[in-house]
């Protein structure tokens, strides 16, 4: 028979200090990580509410570093961004503050690169195919369809 180790709500908030400080977090996922440690409801609620008031925990900080880390480094259009955030628990306000630190420019300027990339990198000969793989491979990443249909048309003809 095994035991599960058991926190005090001291030793659990020391850990999720650690646990946000090593990287921004929701509040979902502390919230998961709390239960996973068989923490209560109460205690959990305690714990949340000490990090929030310790700036562990901030929505507005979290949404702007996710939208920053996944479109510079995995190249995320608006949409995928703010299908993930919202499926995390963040609020509208949140998500659109986080995205509007985008610059319109910028965002355009690696669409059309991703795009060109990929394009050149799809080895098909029937032009609606390779069309269609680009097409699918940019909604996949959430970029608006009118941009994604456009570049597609302009890149495959």
């Amino acid at each position: 028979m095994q035991t599960k180790k058991t926190y005090t709500v001291q030793e659990a908030t020391q850990k999720m200090e650690h646990y946000c400080a090593y990287q921004e977090r929701c509040h979902q996922e502390v919230r998961q990580k709390l239960e996973a440690m068989h923490m209560i409801p109460e205690a959990i609620d305690v714990i949340v509410v000490h990090l929030l008031e310790h700036n562990y925990l901030n929505e507005s900080r979290y949404a702007k570093t996710f939208v920053s880390g996944k479109f510079r480094i995995k190249k995320w259009g608006r949409g995928r961004m703010a299908y993930v955030l919202k499926q995390k628990g963040l609020s509208k306000i949140n998500i659109n503050e986080a995205l509007a630190e985008i610059s319109d420019a910028e965002y355009i300027e690696v669409f059309h690169g991703l795009a060109e990339k990929k394009a050149n990198s799809i080895k098909e000969s029937n032009v609606f195919k390779k069309r269609k793989k680009l097409i699918d491979y940019l909604l996949y990443r959430g970029w608006e369809s009118h941009l994604v249909y456009e570049k597609a048309s302009e890149l495959i003809r």
